[in-house]
């Protein structure tokens, strides 16, 4: 009688003690001794001192990474700006870089457009040399005219040529020749007016004076020099495009108005700062590119980016030349430097 009451008392003391494993949080380690660098990684929270497997998912349990010269106690300061990745790791998940360097960036933008037939832009041009001639009559005569009175005609039609895509330069120079431009609607002296469309990512890389080279399927093989005259103020909203007016050669008139024409504009941007488009990490609010440092360490950073231009973006800001980012890994790097963020703040 007295073994069986001395056997109940044990099986009890079994049942609570396995009671007490069992029911224990999760995130709690199997031994509360020692630094807790094993983790799981399904399972942040779950960290112990020692391998063995998760409780919750049977994962194996991994052993946080350090870096070799630096000692454990320091790791959490240096992680929450990035992340310790060693090289052996680096190269399952196949991370490449590249250095920032300054580059010469240039390009071309590939559009189409139509040989002017403007007849429209042609009697607008008569029309405010017509109203800059009465402003000088009005200023000769006798009778005093104020401002108000002699301006209001000049500035309509002024504001006319700017809506058909003159720009301020141009027609400072109408005023001074004093004669609309012939080759609105006949080739003049061999030379046509070309319009060209350009959407609105291409504004920044558009400007006066750029060259441009024409082709037409009519000449197959020819090309035809011009110059970007003038970029319209006016933005066409419905089609998100831009009027670009082209000066073209053609010595002997082979460009007929209304005759399509395909055309490339070359662009020189000079020497910047760039960053490779593979490093680059668009979250749709910001840009993010990561840092690879020599030790091993990758740190985020947001940038502030220019034109895309042959597979490289102009950097306005967040980069110095001489520093190495990730061109490829990249997303594993940023999964890798958010699961560091989670089991940093859990420690």
């Amino acid at each position: 009688m007295k073994n069986k009451k001395v056997f109940i008392a044990a099986a009890v003391i079994i049942v609570i003690i396995l009671g007490f494993i069992i029911m224990r949080p999760a995130g709690q380690s199997s031994s509360t001794s020692g630094t807790k660098d094993y983790y799981c990684p399904m399972h942040p929270n779950y960290t112990s001192d020692k391998p063995g497997e998760c409780p919750i998912c049977g994962m194996s349990l991994v052993k946080r990474q350090t870096s070799a010269n630096q000692p454990a106690a320091d790791i959490k300061t240096q992680t929450t700006a990035g992340v310790y990745i060693n090289s052996e790791k680096q190269q399952l998940i196949g991370v490449k870089t590249e250095k920032i360097e300054k580059r010469r960036l240039t390009g071309q933008v590939l559009t189409v457009g139509i040989v002017a037939y403007d007849p429209d832009l042609f009697v607008a041009q008569q029309e405010y040399l017509q109203s800059i001639q009465t402003r000088q009559t009005m200023q000769s005569s006798s009778l005093k005219y104020t401002d108000e009175q002699l301006n209001p005609l000049v500035n309509a039609t002024k504001r006319k040529l700017l809506l058909l895509g003159m720009s301020n330069t141009e027609i400072a120079e109408l005023e001074k020749k004093g004669q609309p431009q012939q080759y609105l609607y006949l080739p003049e002296n061999g030379k046509v007016w070309v319009y060209i469309t350009i959407y609105e990512y291409e504004m920044a890389l558009v400007k006066e004076t750029q060259a441009v080279q024409i082709e037409t399927a009519a000449y197959p093989g020819e090309v035809f020099e011009g110059i970007v005259v003038s970029v319209a103020p006016i933005f066409d909203r419905t089609a998100r495009t831009l009027k670009v007016r082209v000066l073209v050669k053609d010595p002997e008139n082979k460009l007929k108005p209304e005759m399509y024409v395909d055309a490339k504009i070359i662009y020189d941007l000079g020497e910047k700062l760039a960053v490779p488009n593979e490093a680059v990490m668009d979250s749709g609010t910001k840009k993010i590119v990561f840092i690879a440092e020599p030790n091993g360490y990758f740190e985020s950073r947001e940038v502030k980016l220019g034109p895309k231009v042959q597979g490289y973006y102009e950097v306005l800001q967040g980069l110095t030349e001489n520093q190495t980012v990730v061109t490829s890994g990249n997303f594993l790097v940023d999964s890798e430097s958010k699961l560091n963020a989670v089991l940093t703040q859990n420690q």
